[in-house]
C-alpha cells in the first residue's frame, strides 16, 4: 500500500508533508506533488499535515479520482524528490 496525492493538491502545491516523510518518497512536478508507492512506508504521517487534504492512503482515494493513482506512480519516477518546505503556489 502507499498514499496518493489527489487532485486538491493542483494548483496549490503545499510542502508541509515533505518536511515529516521520513523515507522522502515526495516529488515535485510544476503543479502538484507526488508519492512514489514504491518508496512510500504507509505511516500516514502526512495525511493529517495537508491543508488541502490531498493525500489518501490508495485504498481509500475517491473514486472519481482513482487516476490519481496511477498518475503519481508514473510522475514520482519523473520528476525530481523534494525534501524541503518551500512556499505554496497558493493560499488557503
Amino acid at each position: 500500500m502507499a498514499h496518493v496525492v489527489t487532485k486538491a493538491c493542483f494548483g496549490c502545491k503545499y510542502t508541509d508533508c515533505v518536511t515529516v516523510c521520513p523515507c522522502e518518497c515526495f516529488h515535485e512536478g510544476e503543479q502538484m506533488l507526488y508519492i512514489d508507492p514504491e518508496e512510500c512506508i504507509d505511516c500516514g504521517a502526512c495525511i493529517p499535515e495537508c491543508p488541502v487534504e490531498a493525500i489518501f492512503i490508495d485504498h481509500e482515494v475517491p473514486e472519481d479520482q482513482v487516476a490519481f493513482i496511477q498518475l503519481n506512480a508514473e510522475m514520482s519516477a519523473v520528476t525530481p524528490s523534494i525534501l524541503e518546505q518551500k512556499p505554496p503556489l497558493c493560499d488557503s
